[in-house]
Protein backbone atom coordinates (compact mmCIF):
# COMPACT_ATOMS: atom_id res chain seq x y z
CA UNK A 1 0.00 0.00 0.00
CA UNK A 2 2.75 2.60 0.67
CA UNK A 3 4.50 1.53 -2.39
CA UNK A 4 1.07 2.30 -4.14
CA UNK A 5 0.85 5.62 -2.17
CA UNK A 6 4.42 6.66 -3.19
CA UNK A 7 3.86 5.65 -7.15
CA UNK A 8 0.86 7.77 -7.07
CA UNK A 9 2.51 11.02 -5.68
CA UNK A 10 4.98 9.91 -8.40
CA UNK A 11 3.22 9.95 -10.84
CA UNK A 12 0.77 13.13 -9.99
CA UNK A 13 4.40 15.33 -9.52
CA UNK A 14 5.39 13.83 -13.36
CA UNK A 15 2.98 15.09 -14.96
CA UNK A 16 2.53 18.72 -13.49
CA UNK A 17 6.30 18.63 -14.07
CA UNK A 18 5.26 17.82 -17.62
CA UNK A 19 2.79 20.24 -17.61
CA UNK A 20 4.89 22.79 -16.53
CA UNK A 21 7.62 22.14 -19.32
CA UNK A 22 5.25 21.53 -21.82
CA UNK A 23 2.74 24.82 -21.19
CA UNK A 24 3.51 28.24 -21.31
CA UNK A 25 3.63 30.60 -18.49
CA UNK A 26 0.36 32.56 -17.59
CA UNK A 27 0.75 35.78 -16.51
CA UNK A 28 -1.81 38.29 -14.50
CA UNK A 29 -3.42 40.10 -16.68
CA UNK A 30 -3.69 43.66 -14.99
CA UNK A 31 -7.45 44.21 -16.76
CA UNK A 32 -8.42 41.30 -14.19
CA UNK A 33 -7.87 44.30 -11.65
CA UNK A 34 -10.28 46.42 -13.93
CA UNK A 35 -14.01 45.31 -12.47
CA UNK A 36 -17.56 46.86 -14.01
CA UNK A 37 -18.79 47.57 -10.22
CA UNK A 38 -16.45 50.63 -9.01
CA UNK A 39 -19.02 52.70 -7.39
CA UNK A 40 -18.29 54.13 -3.58
CA UNK A 41 -20.72 54.10 -1.18
CA UNK A 42 -20.47 55.67 2.41
CA UNK A 43 -17.00 56.40 1.65
CA UNK A 44 -15.33 52.46 0.93
CA UNK A 45 -14.69 51.99 -2.53
CA UNK A 46 -15.83 49.57 -5.02
CA UNK A 47 -18.25 48.76 -2.02
CA UNK A 48 -20.49 45.99 -3.22
CA UNK A 49 -17.14 44.01 -4.08
CA UNK A 50 -15.81 45.10 -0.81
CA UNK A 51 -19.30 44.13 1.65
CA UNK A 52 -20.44 41.20 -0.50
CA UNK A 53 -17.19 39.08 0.77
CA UNK A 54 -19.11 39.66 4.32
CA UNK A 55 -20.56 36.23 4.26
CA UNK A 56 -17.20 34.11 4.17
CA UNK A 57 -16.39 35.71 7.32
CA UNK A 58 -19.61 35.10 8.92
CA UNK A 59 -19.91 31.52 7.80
CA UNK A 60 -16.58 31.07 8.33
CA UNK A 61 -16.03 31.96 11.94
CA UNK A 62 -19.65 30.21 12.73
CA UNK A 63 -18.53 27.28 11.22
CA UNK A 64 -14.63 27.31 12.97
CA UNK A 65 -16.83 27.72 16.07
CA UNK A 66 -18.69 24.83 15.72
CA UNK A 67 -15.81 22.69 15.04
CA UNK A 68 -14.63 23.04 19.17
CA UNK A 69 -18.09 23.91 20.88
CA UNK A 70 -19.45 20.21 22.21
CA UNK A 71 -18.19 18.87 19.32
CA UNK A 72 -21.23 20.07 17.76
CA UNK A 73 -20.15 18.30 14.22
CA UNK A 74 -19.70 15.15 15.88
CA UNK A 75 -16.44 14.25 14.23
CA UNK A 76 -14.81 10.92 15.16
CA UNK A 77 -11.76 11.45 13.62
CA UNK A 78 -9.06 13.69 14.53
CA UNK A 79 -7.87 14.47 10.90
CA UNK A 80 -11.25 15.60 10.11
CA UNK A 81 -10.95 18.14 13.07
CA UNK A 82 -7.68 19.33 11.38
CA UNK A 83 -9.12 19.56 8.16
CA UNK A 84 -12.30 21.46 8.65
CA UNK A 85 -10.40 23.42 11.07
CA UNK A 86 -8.21 24.57 8.24
CA UNK A 87 -11.35 24.62 5.41
CA UNK A 88 -13.53 27.37 8.02
CA UNK A 89 -10.15 29.40 8.99
CA UNK A 90 -9.16 29.68 5.20
CA UNK A 91 -12.97 31.14 4.53
CA UNK A 92 -12.62 33.60 7.12
CA UNK A 93 -9.50 34.60 5.63
CA UNK A 94 -10.93 34.83 2.54
CA UNK A 95 -13.85 37.46 3.86
CA UNK A 96 -11.19 39.78 5.12
CA UNK A 97 -8.24 39.17 2.45
CA UNK A 98 -10.62 39.62 -0.61
CA UNK A 99 -12.12 42.89 0.86
CA UNK A 100 -8.80 43.87 1.40
CA UNK A 101 -7.97 43.62 -2.33
CA UNK A 102 -11.37 45.01 -3.53
CA UNK A 103 -10.69 48.14 -1.61
CA UNK A 104 -7.82 49.21 -4.28
CA UNK A 105 -7.50 45.87 -6.47
CA UNK A 106 -3.94 45.44 -7.47
CA UNK A 107 -0.96 42.36 -7.68
CA UNK A 108 0.41 42.91 -3.80
CA UNK A 109 -3.25 42.71 -2.55
CA UNK A 110 -4.35 40.13 -4.99
CA UNK A 111 -2.18 37.72 -2.78
CA UNK A 112 -4.15 38.14 0.09
CA UNK A 113 -7.45 37.81 -1.75
CA UNK A 114 -6.23 34.04 -3.30
CA UNK A 115 -3.91 32.91 -0.41
CA UNK A 116 -7.29 31.81 2.13
CA UNK A 117 -8.66 30.41 -0.96
CA UNK A 118 -5.91 28.02 -1.59
CA UNK A 119 -6.06 27.06 2.16
CA UNK A 120 -9.69 26.44 1.74
CA UNK A 121 -9.00 24.14 -1.87
CA UNK A 122 -6.48 22.13 -0.29
CA UNK A 123 -8.07 21.16 2.75
CA UNK A 124 -11.20 20.22 1.45
CA UNK A 125 -9.10 17.96 -0.70
CA UNK A 126 -7.43 16.38 2.03
CA UNK A 127 -10.56 15.84 4.20
CA UNK A 128 -11.44 14.24 0.98
CA UNK A 129 -9.01 11.38 0.86
CA UNK A 130 -9.89 11.12 4.77
CA UNK A 131 -13.22 10.70 4.00
CA UNK A 132 -13.49 8.54 0.81
CA UNK A 133 -9.94 6.88 0.56
CA UNK A 134 -7.83 6.58 3.53
CA UNK A 135 -7.88 7.93 7.12
CA UNK A 136 -3.97 8.14 7.83
CA UNK A 137 -3.18 8.96 4.13
CA UNK A 138 -5.83 12.36 4.51
CA UNK A 139 -4.32 12.94 7.74
CA UNK A 140 -1.19 13.09 6.70
CA UNK A 141 -1.74 14.90 3.06
CA UNK A 142 -3.13 18.20 5.24
CA UNK A 143 0.46 20.00 5.80
CA UNK A 144 1.84 18.59 2.23
CA UNK A 145 -1.55 19.89 -0.04
CA UNK A 146 -1.46 23.58 2.30
CA UNK A 147 2.16 23.85 1.44
CA UNK A 148 1.48 22.98 -2.00
CA UNK A 149 -1.06 25.43 -1.82
CA UNK A 150 0.99 28.12 -0.56
CA UNK A 151 3.65 28.05 -2.79
CA UNK A 152 1.72 28.05 -5.91
CA UNK A 153 0.58 31.91 -4.38
CA UNK A 154 4.61 32.47 -3.82
CA UNK A 155 5.61 31.21 -6.80
CA UNK A 156 3.47 33.72 -8.88
CA UNK A 157 3.99 36.68 -7.05
CA UNK A 158 7.03 36.07 -4.58
CA UNK A 159 9.66 33.66 -4.69
CA UNK A 160 11.65 34.79 -7.77
CA UNK A 161 11.53 38.20 -6.08
CA UNK A 162 13.59 37.41 -3.12
CA UNK A 163 16.20 35.14 -5.22
CA UNK A 164 16.39 37.63 -7.81
CA UNK A 165 14.26 41.19 -7.75
CA UNK A 166 12.15 39.67 -10.38
CA UNK A 167 8.33 37.84 -10.31
CA UNK A 168 8.09 34.56 -12.37
CA UNK A 169 4.59 36.33 -12.99
CA UNK A 170 2.96 32.78 -13.76
CA UNK A 171 -0.29 31.65 -12.48
CA UNK A 172 -0.19 27.98 -14.01
CA UNK A 173 0.44 26.61 -10.11
CA UNK A 174 -2.17 28.57 -8.60
CA UNK A 175 -4.86 27.20 -11.34
CA UNK A 176 -3.96 23.76 -10.72
CA UNK A 177 -4.63 24.26 -7.27
CA UNK A 178 -8.05 26.05 -7.64
CA UNK A 179 -9.67 24.00 -10.46
CA UNK A 180 -8.26 20.39 -10.03
CA UNK A 181 -9.88 20.37 -6.68
CA UNK A 182 -13.31 21.54 -8.88
CA UNK A 183 -13.14 18.79 -10.74
CA UNK A 184 -11.51 15.64 -8.88
CA UNK A 185 -14.37 16.84 -5.87
CA UNK A 186 -17.43 15.82 -7.69
CA UNK A 187 -16.42 12.96 -9.45
CA UNK A 188 -15.03 11.66 -5.91
CA UNK A 189 -18.40 12.62 -4.45
CA UNK A 190 -20.03 10.72 -7.16
CA UNK A 191 -18.10 7.73 -7.97
CA UNK A 192 -16.50 7.01 -3.88
CA UNK A 193 -18.62 5.25 -1.07
CA UNK A 194 -19.57 8.57 1.50
CA UNK A 195 -18.25 7.54 5.25
CA UNK A 196 -21.39 9.57 6.09
CA UNK A 197 -24.84 10.63 4.76
CA UNK A 198 -26.16 14.05 3.10
CA UNK A 199 -23.37 13.50 0.60
CA UNK A 200 -25.33 15.37 -1.64
CA UNK A 201 -24.10 18.78 -0.27
CA UNK A 202 -21.12 18.20 -1.89
CA UNK A 203 -22.66 18.73 -5.25
CA UNK A 204 -24.76 21.45 -4.32
CA UNK A 205 -21.37 23.38 -3.26
CA UNK A 206 -19.71 22.25 -6.38
CA UNK A 207 -23.01 23.28 -8.44
CA UNK A 208 -22.73 26.86 -6.95
CA UNK A 209 -19.17 27.42 -7.29
CA UNK A 210 -19.13 26.78 -10.64
CA UNK A 211 -21.90 29.44 -10.84
CA UNK A 212 -19.68 31.36 -9.26
CA UNK A 213 -17.12 31.08 -11.73
CA UNK A 214 -19.18 31.87 -14.87
CA UNK A 215 -20.70 34.99 -13.14
CA UNK A 216 -17.13 36.28 -12.43
CA UNK A 217 -16.50 35.66 -16.13
CA UNK A 218 -19.12 37.41 -16.82
CA UNK A 219 -18.73 40.25 -14.72
CA UNK A 220 -19.47 43.35 -17.15
CA UNK A 221 -21.91 41.58 -19.04
CA UNK A 222 -24.12 41.21 -16.17
CA UNK A 223 -23.88 44.70 -14.84
CA UNK A 224 -24.99 45.94 -18.04
CA UNK A 225 -27.92 43.68 -17.77
CA UNK A 226 -29.08 44.41 -14.08
CA UNK A 227 -28.83 48.05 -15.19
CA UNK A 228 -25.65 48.88 -13.19
CA UNK A 229 -27.69 47.57 -10.42
CA UNK A 230 -25.10 44.59 -9.60
CA UNK A 231 -22.39 43.63 -10.94
CA UNK A 232 -21.09 39.51 -11.98
CA UNK A 233 -18.36 39.59 -9.59
CA UNK A 234 -20.41 40.87 -6.43
CA UNK A 235 -22.62 37.87 -7.53
CA UNK A 236 -19.77 35.37 -7.34
CA UNK A 237 -19.11 36.48 -4.11
CA UNK A 238 -22.52 35.69 -3.13
CA UNK A 239 -22.77 32.27 -4.49
CA UNK A 240 -19.23 31.55 -3.86
CA UNK A 241 -20.08 31.87 -0.13
CA UNK A 242 -22.98 29.48 -0.64
CA UNK A 243 -20.36 26.85 -0.66
CA UNK A 244 -19.21 26.92 2.85
CA UNK A 245 -23.23 27.40 3.64
CA UNK A 246 -24.14 23.92 2.09
CA UNK A 247 -20.80 22.01 3.49
CA UNK A 248 -21.50 23.94 7.49
CA UNK A 249 -25.43 22.09 6.86
CA UNK A 250 -23.97 19.12 5.44
CA UNK A 251 -21.86 18.98 8.62
CA UNK A 252 -25.03 19.64 10.96
CA UNK A 253 -26.90 16.74 9.91
CA UNK A 254 -24.58 14.32 8.21
CA UNK A 255 -24.68 10.82 10.57
CA UNK A 256 -22.51 8.24 9.79
CA UNK A 257 -23.04 5.80 6.79
CA UNK A 258 -23.72 1.99 7.49
CA UNK A 259 -24.66 1.41 4.09
CA UNK A 260 -21.43 2.76 2.62
CA UNK A 261 -22.57 3.13 -1.20
CA UNK A 262 -21.92 5.63 -3.92
CA UNK A 263 -23.79 7.99 -5.21
CA UNK A 264 -23.38 6.58 -8.54
CA UNK A 265 -24.73 3.04 -7.21
CA UNK A 266 -27.60 5.07 -5.31
CA UNK A 267 -28.55 6.27 -8.59
CA UNK A 268 -28.93 3.28 -10.15
CA UNK A 269 -30.93 1.64 -8.06
CA UNK A 270 -33.07 4.30 -8.07
CA UNK A 271 -33.22 3.39 -11.80
CA UNK A 272 -34.09 0.27 -11.31
CA UNK A 273 -37.33 0.45 -9.54
CA UNK A 274 -40.74 0.31 -11.38
CA UNK A 275 -41.76 3.59 -12.73
CA UNK A 276 -45.31 4.56 -13.45
CA UNK A 277 -45.80 2.66 -16.65
CA UNK A 278 -44.63 -0.61 -15.51
CA UNK A 279 -41.56 -0.75 -16.79
CA UNK A 280 -37.97 -1.70 -14.61
CA UNK A 281 -34.56 -1.72 -15.10
CA UNK A 282 -33.09 -5.25 -13.94
CA UNK A 283 -29.13 -6.05 -14.88
CA UNK A 284 -28.77 -3.66 -18.02
CA UNK A 285 -31.72 -4.89 -19.35
CA UNK A 286 -35.42 -3.90 -20.51
CA UNK A 287 -37.91 -5.67 -18.93
CA UNK A 288 -41.23 -4.93 -20.68
CA UNK A 289 -44.48 -5.62 -18.59
CA UNK A 290 -47.78 -5.40 -20.45
CA UNK A 291 -50.85 -4.24 -18.96
CA UNK A 292 -53.12 -3.98 -22.23
CA UNK A 293 -56.29 -5.64 -21.94
CA UNK A 294 -55.86 -7.02 -25.81
CA UNK A 295 -52.33 -9.11 -24.44
CA UNK A 296 -54.69 -11.59 -21.92
CA UNK A 297 -56.49 -12.80 -24.98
Amino acid sequence: MRKRTLYVWAVAILCFVVLMIVTPAIPQSQEYHNFADQREFFGIPNTLNVISNFPFLVIGVIGLVLCFYKNYFKFSLQGELWGWTCFFIGVAAVGVGSSYYHLDPNDARLVWDRLPMTIAFTSIMAIFIIERIDEQKGTISIIPLLLAGVVSILYWRQAFCILCCRFFDDLRPYAVVQFVPCIVIPLMAILLPPMYTHSTYWLWAAAFYLLAKVEEAEDKVIYKWTHHIVSGHTLKHLCAAMVPVFLTLMLAKRTTETNRISLLKTWKVSWTKVNENGTRVESGEYLYTSVQSEDSH
